[in-house]
């Protein structure tokens, strides 16, 4: 074979998988797109919190932390959810879910909530307050996969998707969207919006990836954003906002299904978040500077794909990250490069992500 792994999609998760099994293989890690990470890791306004993605992402985005913080790539930002009167008994309930957990959450009332968000309208009552939660550097941490992948000695084609996949003795016959062929033995599936394509083209039964979009802004707004300013959500999961280089950073937390595209965001999302942005503070709004979307894209219970398809031993799925991928990065590649090398025992239990809860 020409190539151990070839690895469709350069972005996040297929950057990272190539840079931990570079180490054991010979990799290939081909990209439809003119450059790495053009879609969903180039649009991420990604920050590192446990809570994040519910109980059953917490493990890998624990795990990833001491990963990302030596390698320089977080920077403390803390998180604060909401609660709306009426809504003590949600927050209390989060927080006691994640202490169970290990995680650090604080309980704060209408007082210790305003001295964190300047300007805080009526209603909001409580909130809970992880101290824990960093921004990540996300365009850092690809280029740190990215560097060490090539180091490694793994060769990166961009403008050169997947076409097609044959199975022959010993792997896959691949021709690219380039008219190149090659061979390998393991195709390994980190096409995130178009994972479920990719499996189509290998003649593999798709999983139900399904991608959703998600719109971001930013703000220029009066008064200044406060540097302190935690990462702010409520329990609702209806808003989240933060501060980004002297402006602010807002989503109304939507999730548009979608087909795999090269996302735009919609004027209505857009002004769901205003609209739910002022409906926190008094802040005045000076400009709409700049907005975008991602696609985050996720299986059906909403939990990462990692494992050889059922029945199919030379066809690695990684995909179904949704919008913890890049918290997630490092933990996520550790575990499916052992589970794609067979090295046995894992340092976080596989079950919950395995393929085969699907077939």
């Amino acid at each position: 074979m020409d190539f151990d792994i070839v690895i469709v999609g350069a972005g996040m998760a297929g950057a990272s998988l190539a840079a931990q099994v570079a180490q054991r293989a010979r990799v290939l890690v081909i990209e439809a797109e003119d450059r790495p990470g053009y879609h969903t890791t180039g649009r991420s306004a990604a920050f590192w919190s446990e809570s994040y993605g519910g109980p059953m992402i917490q493990p890998l985005t624990t795990a990833s932390g001491p990963v990302l913080a030596a390698l320089g790539l977080l920077h403390r930002r803390g998180s604060l959810t909401l609660g709306r009167i009426g809504q003590e008994s949600e927050i209390e309930a989060f927080a006691e879910t994640y202490r169970a957990l290990g995680v650090e959450v604080d309980l704060l009332a209408r007082a210790q909530i305003e001295s964190m968000v300047p300007g805080l309208r009526d209603g909001w009552s409580c909130g809970a307050f992880e101290p824990s939660c960093c921004d990540i550097d996300v365009a850092g941490l690809h280029q740190h996969y990215l560097s060490l992948a090539r180091k490694a000695g793994v060769e990166l084609r961009c403008r050169a998707g997947l076409a097609s996949a044959l199975r022959v003795e010993g792997g896959w016959r691949l021709t690219l969207s380039d008219r190149t062929e090659m061979t390998c033995s393991v195709l390994a599936n980190a096409a995130g919006a178009w994972a479920d394509a990719v499996a189509l083209s290998a003649g593999v039964r798709p999983i139900g990836i399904t991608p959703y979009r998600r719109t971001m802004a930013q703000l220029a707004v009066s008064p200044e954003v406060p540097a302190h300013l935690p990462l702010v959500l409520d329990i609702d999961e209806s808003f989240y906002f933060k501060p980004e280089s002297g402006r602010l950073w807002l989503s109304p937390h939507d999730e548009t299904a979608s087909e795999p595209c090269d996302a735009a965001p919609e004027e209505l999302d857009v002004a769901l978040a205003i609209d739910r942005f002022e409906q926190v503070v008094d802040w005045r709004i000076d400009r709409l500077e700049h907005r975008w979307a991602g696609l985050r894209s996720f299986a059906s219970d909403r939990l990462p794909v990692i494992g050889f398809a059922g029945g199919e031993s030379g066809f690695f799925w990684f995909a179904g990250q949704g919008g913890f991928g890049i918290q997630t990065a490092p933990a996520c590649a550790e575990l499916a490069t052992r589970l794609l090398c067979g090295e046995g025992q894992t340092l976080i239990d596989p079950a919950p992500y395995a393929t085969d809860r699907f077939f």
